[in-house]
């Protein structure tokens, strides 16, 4: 993303996993860019920080969903380094009702490694480890690789990787995705994005979810930043539904 464009951080979800009747049908988020699922090269400023918080994502079905809340902290660590903290609390909804407990912490880094002005290419290697701290007890992992192209007020970017997905009935799984952002004017920028994630599960099923999401400049340093959208299951079955929505704090 060109530097004279709002810039969206990393944000590792925590895998929420319902109900065994819904897992299968709901896809696992992981270290998506703020406010879209699909992330870009784009590293936080040397000696900059880039705070998202509070910060709420969601998944689900009706009225079966999962997620978390939390904070997520970017720090540009050197040229073209990033380094991300996610700290999440996560919650689960189904029609016995609401239960809350401590999200899994999420680290990773993003190293832009080549960026050209003159043609507006880049590209970035953004690998993150998501520590237990519930869940499956296991420590999980994502592998990507991120490019973007800039013309004008437009930014086509996407990409995706391969994660590792230890834990009894998961699998290892491909993910990724493509979206393209418009800045509207010195405020605004909006954008529409499609991911692919095969199944992470044994016997799970592969998903494609749609969204549009946007990016509102308030009074420096804070910005709004919202997504969200539906999401298909090979196969059929109702549509499920991902949201975001955040506060960010760029200094």
């Amino acid at each position: 993303m060109r530097p004279d464009k709002m810039r969206r951080g990393s944000w590792a979800m925590p895998t929420m996993r319902l109900l065994a009747a819904t897992a299968l049908a709901i896809p696992s988020i992981a270290f998506a860019g703020p406010p879209f699922m699909t992330d870009d090269p784009e590293p936080t400023e040397t000696g900059h920080w880039e705070i998202y918080g509070p910060l709420v994502e969601v998944e689900g079905r009706g009225d079966a969903f999962g997620g978390s809340t939390g904070v997520e902290i970017n720090y540009g660590a050197a040229p073209d380094l990033q380094l991300t903290a996610g700290l999440p609390i996560g919650f689960e909804h189904d029609r016995a009702g609401w239960r809350w407990g401590a999200g899994d912490l999420e680290l990773s880094a993003k190293y832009r490694f080549y960026h050209d002005e003159g043609t507006g290419l880049s590209i970035a290697a953004f690998p993150g480890l998501t520590l237990p701290t519930a869940g499956n007890g296991k420590v999980t992992a994502l592998l990507p690789v991120w490019l973007q192209k800039d013309r004008g007020d437009w930014s086509l970017f996407g990409g995706g990787g391969y994660a590792i997905n230890p834990g009894g009935g998961n699998r290892n799984y491909w993910t990724g995705g493509i979206a393209v952002t418009r800045q509207i004017d010195d405020r605004l920028l909006l954008g529409i994005e499609a991911d692919r994630q095969s199944a992470d599960t044994i016997g799970g099923r592969a998903t494609t979810s749609l969204g549009v999401g946007g990016i509102y400049q308030l009074k420096a340093p804070f910005r709004i930043l919202a997504s969200g959208g539906p999401t298909f299951v090979d196969g059929g079955g109702a549509a499920g539904f991902h949201t975001f929505v955040a506060l960010g704090l760029d200094f």
